[in-house]
């Protein structure tokens, strides 16, 4: 299935966080995930695998969580859903996933979310200001000319770790599941979203194969 995904980029944006609200009051536990939607039409891409239906949302660069979205440069993030029959359970595992953009030779296989962690970024932070200081009478008197620019302030080590685990806490639950099951799962990626022009996501795991296909 072919779908437009950068311009419905915020809708999807939003309609990930509607069902992360589920859970914000109760944090979930490590591996946990996103509820998963009513059904797989609400994805963007959907494909069938045995008796399984795999359905996704590309969301490029950003990490949706309860507490608000996060961000990434070094990877690009993909929900995945899977669904079954009644009763249905299913070995799941992020690596059974790859993911092939723009038409490149040989598919990038996911990573695990431990790798992603490092390269995060909360919109919401607003580092303390970075301005160099004058004399006492606010007058730049130049002394420190040529001198290396200080390193950027770095989020304090609790919040640092509060927005990791935001992340944690919604990739992909794995091991032996009852259907559905939905979360994250992270590939890495460094260009722009624009540059983005089409992307297959490659599944081959315990349900058999699949290829979801997204087009702009």
């Amino acid at each position: 299935m072919r779908i437009s995904f950068l311009s419905r980029r915020r809708a999807i944006t939003v309609g990930i966080l509607s069902s992360l609200s589920l859970c914000a009051q109760t944090p979930p536990s490590e591996g946990q995930g996103i509820p998963p939607r009513s059904a797989p039409a609400d994805y963007q891409a959907k494909a069938v695998a045995g008796n399984v239906t795999i359905a996704a949302d590309f969301v490029a660069h950003a990490v949706p969580t309860p507490q608000g979205p996060l961000t990434t440069e070094d990877f690009v993030v993909v929900e995945v859903a899977f669904y079954g029959p009644p009763e249905a359970r299913l070995k799941i595992a992020a690596e059974d996933f790859s993911i092939r953009i723009n038409g490149k030779k040989m598919p990038t296989p996911s990573q695990p979310y431990g790798l992603a962690l490092k390269s995060l970024k909360d919109p919401e932070w607003v580092p303390p200001s970075t301005e160099e200081k004058g004399s006492k009478g606010g007058i730049n008197t130049g002394g420190n000319q040529g001198a290396p620019k200080p390193d950027p302030p770095k989020m304090p080590f609790p919040l640092r770790r509060a927005m990791e685990q935001r992340a944690q806490k919604v990739a992909l639950p794995e091991g032996d599941r009852a259907l559905p099951q939905a979360g994250l799962i992270f590939f890495p990626y460094r260009g722009k979203d624009s540059s983005i022009r089409n992307i297959e996501l490659i599944y081959t795991g315990a349900a058999g194969t699949a290829t979801l296909s997204f087009e702009q």
